[in-house]
């Protein structure tokens, strides 16, 4: 599915898409908040074994994070992105690294890309876990990290993933911060978005 890079290929074995979908109860004018996550499980070519040079792992992410915006444009739907984040599970065979190797700047890019940009740093989290484990991937305004109420996040949980050899890579998305935020700060929509801070 992945185009070779530096003699290695990324074999996505499943897709998982999330969708939480909440109503602002208390202001019924408002947007609801749509939490989107997009998760690919694919073959840990690392499994088993220490390897000191993982950049072949980084180079054949970038085509794994050009696919994954597709599938995010397509399970997000009419809305725009306003914050993001990334996370990862290396099954219990790999390294915590090779999740950090599958989430650098090389992998995240195409999904900037796909989601309008972004000038603000990814959120991320990895961790090495048997299958089923839940994680919390944290979000935060893709153009302003100094965005109070975009602090946020989503839960996902992997049903039978990852597997021994196998990484978990997951891109998580929101249209707009939290419901009910009240901790003042910046506003999204007083954002310069130049330094990804204010």
């Amino acid at each position: 599915m992945t185009r070779r890079e530096n003699g290695m290929k990324l074999l996505v074995r499943r897709w998982f898409n999330f969708v939480e979908h909440q109503v602002d109860h208390g202001n019924p004018q408002a947007a609801p908040l749509r939490k989107v996550a997009v998760a690919a499980v694919v073959e840990n070519p690392y499994a088993g074994r220490h390897v000191e040079d993982l950049r072949p792992m980084i180079a054949a992410s970038e085509e794994l994070g050009r696919e994954m915006g597709k599938v995010l444009l397509e399970t997000l739907g009419p809305y725009k992105v306003q914050s993001y984040g990334k996370a990862g599970i290396a099954g219990l065979a790999g390294e915590q690294e090779h999740a950090n190797a599958l989430l650098t700047t090389t992998f995240a890019n195409p999904l900037r890309d796909a989601v309008g940009g972004g000038k603000a740093w990814i959120s991320s989290f990895t961790k090495r876990a048997a299958p089923g484990t839940l994680i919390d991937v944290p979000l935060a305004s893709k153009d302003a990290l100094y965005v109070r109420s975009h602090y946020d996040g989503m839960t996902v949980t992997l049903p039978d993933a990852p597997w021994p050899d196998e990484v978990a890579v997951i891109f998580c998305v929101a249209n707009r911060g939290r419901i009910g935020a009240r901790v003042g700060g910046l506003k999204f929509e007083d954002i310069k978005g130049e330094d990804g801070l204010v």
